[in-house]
C-alpha cells in the first residue's frame, strides 16, 4: 500500500487512471450491443485501420496524429457498415480484408519510411499498448475526458433506440425508427472508443476490452440494462486492477488489464454454472 500511494503521487499515474476508466467505461456501453448483433470482430477491423492510420501519421510526421487517425478511424466504420450490407462483400469477410490489409499496408509503411531507430519497439508499443498509456499529456487526457464525455451521452440518449436496432432491427424499422442511421451512430461510437484504446491496451487487444465485459455479464444476468451495467463495473474494475498490477508488478498494461478480464470471465462462468447456467 505505501508504494501503491508513493505512485498515485505521481501525475502520470492518475493520468493513467483517469484515462483508463473512461475508456473501459465506453467500452463496456457499445460491446454488449456489438456482441448481441454478432458484430463483435468489428473492434479487430477498425483497430488495424487506426494502425494503419497511425502508420501514415507517423510517415508524414504529423505533430498530433489524433487529428488524423479519428477521423480516418470514422471515415473507415461508415464504409465498413455500408460494404458490409450493401454489397456482395458482407459482415465478417469484409472485417477480415480491411483488417488484413490495413495492418499490412501499416507496416509496410512503416517499414519502408519511418525515421525511427526502434521500429520494432514502436510497432509492439502500437499493438500491445506497452506503457504508452504512462507517458500520457494532460491534453490528451482532455481530449480523452471530452470524446468519453460524448460518447457516454450519446449512449444515454439514445438508449431506447440502440436498444431496439440491437434487438429486432426489422421491428423498428417497421415502427418507424431509423434502424440504419442508429447502426451507423453505433459504428461511429465504436471508432472513436477503438482510438482512444490504442493507448491503453493496443490496437491487437482492443476487441477483448469490448467483449470480455458483456460476455462476463451475460453469463449471470438476462435484462439488457442489468448486462449493460454489470458490463460497466467489470471494465471498469478490471481496467483499475490491471493498471494498478502492470505498474507495482512492471508488467504491460494492456496485457495486464485483459488478464483481469479473462481472470473476470472464468468467476462469472464458474457463479453462472453454480446458479444452474443463466445463460451460456
Amino acid at each position: 500500500m505505501e508504494m501503491l500511494t508513493a505512485y498515485l503521487a505521481f501525475p502520470f499515474v492518475r493520468y493513467a487512471l483517469i484515462v483508463g476508466v473512461l475508456i473501459a467505461l465506453c467500452s463496456s456501453l457499445l460491446g454488449v450491443t456489438l456482441v448481441l448483433k454478432r458484430f463483435s470482430f468489428i473492434g479487430d477491423g477498425l483497430s488495424h485501420v487506426a494502425f494503419g492510420a497511425m502508420a501514415i501519421a507517423g510517415v508524414l510526421n504529423l505533430t498530433d496524429d489524433m487529428l488524423f487517425v479519428l477521423p480516418f478511424t470514422v471515415l473507415s466504420a461508415i464504409l465498413l457498415l455500408r460494404t458490409g450490407r450493401h454489397t456482395r462483400i458482407k459482415g465478417d469477410a469484409a472485417i477480415a480484408m480491411i483488417s488484413v490489409g490495413a495492418l499490412a499496408i501499416g507496416y509496410l509503411l512503416l517499414s519502408l519510411f519511418s525515421a525511427s531507430t526502434n521500429l520494432s519497439g514502436d510497432v509492439c508499443t502500437t499493438l500491445f499498448g506497452s506503457t504508452s498509456i504512462l507517458t500520457l499529456t494532460i491534453g490528451e487526457v482532455r481530449l480523452c475526458i471530452i470524446l468519453s464525455a460524448a460518447v457516454i451521452l450519446l449512449f444515454f440518449l439514445f438508449y431506447n433506440k440502440i436498444f431496439a436496432v440491437t434487438f429486432d432491427e426489422e421491428f423498428a424499422s417497421a415502427v418507424g425508427t431509423r434502424a440504419e442511421a442508429y447502426n451507423l451512430l453505433i459504428a461511429v461510437i465504436i471508432a472513436v472508443i477503438i482510438v482512444l484504446a490504442m493507448n491503453l491496451v493496443g490496437s491487437l487487444l482492443i476487441s477483448a476490452l469490448i467483449i470480455f465485459p458483456a460476455m462476463s455479464a451475460m453469463r449471470v444476468f438476462q435484462s439488457f440494462r442489468s448486462v449493460t451495467i454489470c458490463s460497466a463495473v467489470l471494465s471498469v474494475s478490471c481496467s483499475l486492477i490491471g493498471i494498478l498490477a502492470s505498474i507495482l508488478a512492471s508488467t504491460p498494461v494492456g496485457s495486464t488489464i485483459v488478464v483481469a478480464d479473462i481472470a473476470a470471465f472464468l468467476i462469472f462462468s464458474l457463479i453462472a454454472r453454480f446458479k444452474g447456467g443463466v445463460r451460456s
